[in-house]
């Protein structure tokens, strides 16, 4: 098992929600000799300058200055994104039922949601706050085992095995988190951010919240020589470590001419629509300013750069899967372990095109890898990605890529210990490393 696949794992661990993920990655960036900037303050930058931004929380925009001005040098971009789907708690959620305390959810994105039942979930996100003079957001977790979404006994649905399981997200999917007289889920938030960060709040001063369920079962690797990887959140927490992993490690001892950029978006998964995801002017805004800031600007700098600009879009791939392989198009059924895989389709759901997938392939030549190709059947439709979303906003060529995978959308997914370094690999050779 190499380092990049155990400093994955303690990444996944520490990353229960999008904003523990940005925390996470914060740190990292910080580590390593980034320095935070603020939106609401005027930018000034030199070629070196190794900076990055937080918006809502939920989505970072990192980036190295070149050694040139962005306008004239461009930008290289690895995108990914923050979220995955999950069951997220509703804004009055207790609920009392036959005796039980339960809580209410509501799915987020395309959650496989069987795949939540008998798991031991725990709650996670952040917490608003009265305050002076305005109110102030905390991060929580309470990471430990508190909620289960117990499966109804075979007994009593006899035909389960043969007519399969039909799960209705309202009336089956609230979790159980206690019996009789408990408090409300307002007071123990109370208790467990006084627990976490020792300040004395009442349940009134909690204004809102953003929490999700997410399983407490760490990633582990498994298989007989240890090939899989089994964790929650690989699509696509494996893909912001990645891009996070490749701008850190491409140093600065030889500063290239074009900008390093990763953006990490949250939102993805339920269609990129809000202030911090891909279709917000985030990306354009950081980039425009990074070029403004840049020794006064340039004029026109922001179209001259994206004309010298390239962006791979990094989300985990469909792995061929060995018993439904009937579900996959006979020519594009990539295989976990075998290396990082360019997505293709004719209707855009992807943005890779002659011009960026042969980039990709030529990046991975050199490194001895051979790029895999998914497309998905002509009969069936096809998912998206941050990619033909940040292409049409921003206006920069791009390539989807991605590593194989089983189980995505999954509670608890599947990857392969193989795929994470070369992925790594690619990205740093791009950035420049």
């Amino acid at each position: 098992m190499s380092d990049p696949v155990v400093d994955l794992l303690s990444f996944i661990d520490r990353s229960p929600t999008p904003y523990h993920a940005v925390a996470e990655s914060a740190r990292r960036l910080e580590a390593a000799g980034y320095q935070a900037l603020s939106e609401d303050e005027v930018w000034d930058l030199e070629p070196g300058d190794q900076r990055y931004l937080v918006r809502h929380e939920g989505s970072l925009i990192a980036f190295q200055i070149g050694a040139v001005s962005p306008a004239n040098g461009g930008f290289r971009i690895v995108g990914a994104h923050t979220d995955s789907p999950n069951l997220r708690i509703k804004p009055r959620p207790d609920i009392d039922a036959d005796g039980y305390r339960q809580l209410g959810v509501e799915p987020y994105g395309g959650s496989l949601l069987h795949t939540w039942l008998d798991r031991d979930l725990s709650l996670a996100g952040r917490v608003t706050l009265r305050g002076e003079p305005e109110p102030h957001t905390l991060l929580i977790d309470f990471a430990r085992p508190i909620l289960r979404i117990p499966n109804l006994a075979i007994h009593l649905q006899r035909e389960l095995n043969k007519k399969g399981l039909k799960l209705n997200a309202q009336q089956h999917m609230a979790p159980i988190f206690g019996l009789g007289e408990i408090p409300p889920l307002r007071e123990l938030l109370v208790s467990e951010l006084h627990v976490q960060n020792q300040i004395e709040v009442d349940a009134s001063d909690v204004l809102a919240f953003d929490l999700m369920t997410y399983d407490v079962q760490p990633s582990v690797v498994s298989g007989l020589r240890g090939e899989f990887i089994h964790a929650a959140r690989l699509d696509n927490l494996a893909s912001c470590h990645a891009g996070l992993t490749a701008l850190i490690g491409a140093g600065s001892a030889t500063l290239p001419q074009y900008t390093r950029v990763v953006a990490l978006y949250d939102h993805e998964e339920v269609g990129s629509r809000s202030a911090q995801g891909a279709a917000s002017p985030l990306l354009a805004g950081a980039l425009e300013r990074s070029i403004c800031a840049f020794e006064g600007g340039e004029p026109q700098g922001l179209e001259r750069a994206l004309s010298r600009s390239t962006l791979i879009s990094v989300d985990m791939a469909h792995a061929v899967h060995p018993n439904y392989a009937d579900r996959h198009e006979p020519q594009h059924r990539p295989v976990v372990g075998r290396g990082p895989v360019i997505k293709t389709n004719a209707n855009q759901s992807y943005a890779s095109d002659a011009q960026t997938a042969g980039l990709f392939a030529g990046l991975c030549s050199p490194l001895g890898i051979e790029p895999q190709h998914f497309v998905s059947r002509s009969d069936l439709g096809c998912g998206s990605t941050i990619g033909p979303i940040t292409a049409a906003r921003v206006g920069v060529r791009t390539v989807d890529v991605g590593n194989p995978m089983l189980s995505m959308h999954s509670c608890r997914e599947m990857a392969g210990t193989a795929d994470v370094e070369p992925m790594i690999d690619v990205l740093r050779s791009f950035l420049g490393g």
